[in-house]
């Protein structure tokens, strides 16, 4: 297939879903024309790898000062100010240009922020091209959860003034593009309840997967009383989840295992995060790493207390990945079909949270067997390989039905 890719942001490995979406697609032969916005040498660095894998890059700087006014110009019309934040109108014109010199059959737009794209080609391309909108999550559903339950005061004051906007945005994408993809089915679910059934037909999920060459088992014992948080850490429910972990789970624990160290993993810790690690020296911030596996694989377990999200939970999967038992909270694998008990460990309660671990920590058998399962459990669900294919039937469904 000749297909367009567009993404409001350099897919570098840490943008995960379209990062291995491009290079499974480049695997399996078609012609991909990548569009999207570079912020710095990394970005430019990847772009340089794409070409070199023979994918046509239409690439165009960031600008913050550019961003500013789309978002001012957002909060006064009334759209969600990530729909307008990676607007580059220069970008949509040479995408528009390509199409006329030699046509797409298809259409494949990245997150919330790159449906303004999908939007503008939708009017532009001639002849028409069917448009598939990779929604991801559903950022409204995620919006509804942390107006309530976020940490931040700034987070539930963005949540609340977005949230309104997202679901008419939402609602009218889901409606106006030929496929909608999501990571789960709870977002599929969360979608649906935006638009009713006259969307039924038309969103897929599409799981996301794991990287095995970056995410395995390490040949040593684990450290045995640590334990481990992965993620971006100035994303919002991140934030949520540790500080809460901190205040109401770790002091359960230290009361019967004070040697217990927690190390938070993750780039951009935000100032609430990194002031945990300066009130107590067996709490240890890390920040930003050049790979997370050893950190995982070294730890004897990894928590995600998350307490509200949307779609899949990496965090989760890539643990699993490196043979780590995960102890969770019910949100944070509601989109997964790993069995509680067996896969992971799942606790609804600070107090049910606190005893889970434990247990962990004190029965190197018991750390070993959640261990094991888990590890099955996403080699036998979570294959990029696996979500790659059912893409491309994605694709061929929504070239078919315009033919």
């Amino acid at each position: 297939m000749k297909l367009l890719f567009v993404s409001p942001y350099t897919p570098v490995s840490i943008r995960t879903r379209p990062h291995h979406f491009l290079w499974a697609l480049v695997a399996r032969g078609h012609e991909i024309t990548l569009a999207t916005l570079y912020e710095n040498a990394s970005d430019q660095a990847f772009l340089d790898e794409m070409r070199t894998a023979g994918v046509c890059v239409v690439a165009r700087p960031a600008s913050r000062w550019r961003s500013a006014g789309q978002v001012a110009a957002a909060l006064i019309s009334g759209v969600p100010m990530q729909a307008r934040y990676s607007w580059d109108a220069a970008l949509a014109s040479a995408i528009a240009r390509r199409h006329s010199g030699s046509p797409f059959e298809a259409v494949h737009i990245e997150h919330l922020r790159g449906a303004v794209y999908g939007v503008a080609l939708d009017a532009r391309l001639r002849p028409p091209v069917p448009v598939i909108w990779d929604s991801v999550d559903s950022i409204s559903h995620l919006f509804a959860q942390a107006a309530r339950q976020s940490a931040s005061g700034f987070g539930r004051i963005v949540s609340r003034l977005e949230l309104g906007r997202t679901r008419r945005y939402e609602t009218d994408m889901v409606r106006r593009f030929k496929r909608v993809l999501v990571t789960s089915d709870l977002d599929r679910r969360a979608l649906l309840e935006l638009t009713g059934p006259v969307a039924e037909g038309k969103i897929a999920v599409v799981p996301n997967g794991v990287d095995t060459r970056r995410f395995y088992p390490i040949d040593e014992p684990p450290q045995s009383d640590t334990i481990i948080f992965t993620g971006k850490m100035s994303y919002h429910a991140n934030i949520t989840a540790v500080v809460r972990f901190v205040r109401e789970v770790l002091p359960l624990i230290w009361s019967r295992r004070p040697q217990t160290r927690f190390q938070v993993v993750g780039k951009d810790p935000a100032r609430q995060i990194r002031k945990l690690g300066e009130d107590d020296a067996r709490i240890q911030v890390v920040g930003s790493v050049d790979a997370i596996q050893p950190y995982l694989g070294r730890a004897a377990v990894s928590v995600a207390p998350i307490t509200y999200g949307a779609g899949i939970q990496n965090k989760v999967l890539e643990a699993m990945a490196c043979r780590t038992p995960v102890v969770a909270s019910p949100q944070a694998v509601a989109a997964l079909t790993a069995a509680p008990g067996r896969d992971v460990l799942v606790a609804p309660d600070a107090a049910a949270f606190a005893g889970e671990v434990l247990r962990l920590l004190e029965d190197e058998a018991l750390r070993s067997e959640i261990g094991a399962a888990g590890y099955r459990y996403v080699n036998e669900n979570h294959r990029w390989e696996d979500s790659a294919a059912r893409l491309e039937d994605v694709y061929y469904e929504a070239i078919q039905s315009v033919r």
